[in-house]
Parts: C-alpha cells; structure tokens; sequence
C-alpha cells in the first residue's frame, strides 16, 4: 500500500513519509456502531481543531516541530464492506511496520484497532495492550456478528492470549462479559487505579495503546457513540501519559470513538486534538529510548 503526506494534516505533522519516524493515519468506519453513529469523521475534525492546540507540550516538554512526523489521512475504505475495511488497515499498519516508522491511528469506531493489533502481533510477538475505556468490549458476538465495536478486544485475545491485556476506566459491560475478564485479561473498574504498577512491570516489554474517548466523562467528551456517566477527567488522562511516559518500549498507539458532529460545542474535537498531540509525543519519547 503506498502512504504519502495529505495537504490537511495535523499540526506540523507534515514531513514527507520517507522521512518520518511517526506516522499518523485515520479510519473513516463506523460500520458497526450500535448506538450513535459518526465516528468515521473524525479524522479530519481532529485536523482541524489541531489549528488550536500548541506545537510544544508543556506536559512533556517537547514540541511537534522538532520531530518528523507525517500525516497521510485517511484511508480508502470500502463503506459499508467490514471485512474489506479491516484488510485495508491491516496492509496500511503492515506498510507502515514494514517500513520501520510507528503509527498512530485515529478512529472510526473501535473495531478499526483490531486489523491494526492483528499486524503489531505479527512483528511484535510478546505484545501487550494498555486499553482505557468505559466499556469492556469483550461480547463474544454483538447482533449475531463476531467483528464489532464491541467484541473487537475478545477477539484481539484469541491471538494476544490471557493476561496480555490490561482495561483500565471500565464501566459498562455483560456480567458475562466482567466475568470472563476476571480469568483472561488484567482489568480495572471505574478509574486507573494500578496503572502505575502496570506500566512498571510492563517498562520494557512492546507495548500498543488504545484509548477510546469514551473513557472520560460525558461532561468532558459528550462527542462519542456511547457515552457513560461516572468516567475520569481529563486530568486523570494526563496522569496516565506520565506513567505511559516511563514505557520504553512503546511501539503504538490510537485513539477512538470521537464523533464530532454529537458535539455542537467542539469541547470533544479539542480533547482530541491535544491528545493526539500528547500520544504522538510519547510516541517520539519512546523511539528515542530506543535508538
């Protein structure tokens, strides 16, 4: 698949493919989404309201402009064709591994960081997930279907294998679904208590995060399919890119499930952006560990 830097990119994320170390890129999929649908524009309201986020970042001391970072958008996909969309960005993660550069994606709905797990496994095989989220995803099917938004991380367990996930803000889920949890994934209810003592025993080991926006409070993010009372803060978000921060083996990462057009403020669309530009800074922290 070939990759190249778009006109509308993200902040100054606009170096040329063959010379980045980062690589953004977005999903437009909303395929499965059960609830409020809207996820596959949320590529590019990223983008623009990154017009409004600062280039440096105070909380990691590090500035956008002095890293190679390319933008290519979003992908081609077949609308409406789900296992055509998941083949389309499996090769586009497989591209982007192949090529030594590391990715960052932007959903779509969550379903969209299964294809893209499924090709980190491949390169990385001890590979672990941090996942913070409001809910569990772990249905064995949804609607009589095994791919959605939300089974996509029980599935992702069936070649990730037990204990090799680890939720964290989960608050909404089957008792079926917590019950599996308690024998096959390390899981936290609620907040991110033991976050911490995760990432410590996870400092050199690959690791890929997902975040899905929905963790965080409605009142903080309404702009989500799925929203759930009782979530964190923003400032809780920020604690976690600290700890994230001590990983030095941080191989990936995305973020999820922003639907801007259920947010007439723009409030979700600038929690976003900025963290984006926080996970893709840690991104460059931890590739510069590495080299």
């Amino acid at each position: 698949m070939k990759l190249k830097k778009v006109d509308l990119s993200f902040q100054s994320c606009t170096a040329e493919y063959k010379d980045a170390d980062v690589v953004i890129f977005s999903v437009p999929m909303d395929a499965t989404t059960s609830f409020r649908p809207g996820t596959r524009f949320a590529g590019n309201a990223v983008r623009v309201d990154s017009i409004g986020v600062e280039w440096y970042s105070p909380y990691r001391d590090m500035s956008l402009k002095d890293y190679k970072t390319s933008d290519v958008g979003d992908l081609d996909m077949p609308i409406g064709a789900v296992k055509e969309c998941l083949d389309t960005i499996y090769d586009a993660t497989k591209t982007i591994l192949n090529d030594n550069k590391v990715p960052f994606m932007i959903g779509g709905e969550h379903l969209v960081t299964y294809p893209v797990l499924k090709a980190f496994k491949e390169k990385y095989d001890d590979l672990y997930v941090i996942h913070l989220d409001a809910h569990t995803d772990l249905r064995e099917e949804f609607f009589g279907m095994e791919m959605s938004h939300a089974t996509f991380m029980r599935q992702a367990h069936k070649f990730l294998g037990d204990h090799h996930i680890y939720q964290f803000g989960i608050r909404s889920g089957d008792k079926e679904e917590f019950e599996w949890a308690k024998k096959h994934i390390h899981q936290r209810k609620f907040d991110f208590e033991g976050l911490a003592e995760a990432v410590e025993f996870l400092k050199d080991k690959p690791v890929y995060i997902t975040i899905d926006i929905d963790v965080l409070d409605p009142a903080v993010a309404p702009g989500t399919g799925t929203p759930e009372p009782g979530g964190m803060q923003y400032k809780d978000l920020i604690w976690a890119f600290e700890q994230f921060e001590k990983l030095n083996n941080l191989v990936g990462a995305d973020l999820v499930e922003l639907s801007p057009y259920l947010d007439p403020s723009g409030a979700t669309n600038a929690v976003a952006a900025k963290t984006t530009r926080e996970m893709v800074l840690l991104l460059h922290n931890a590739l510069n560990k590495r080299k």
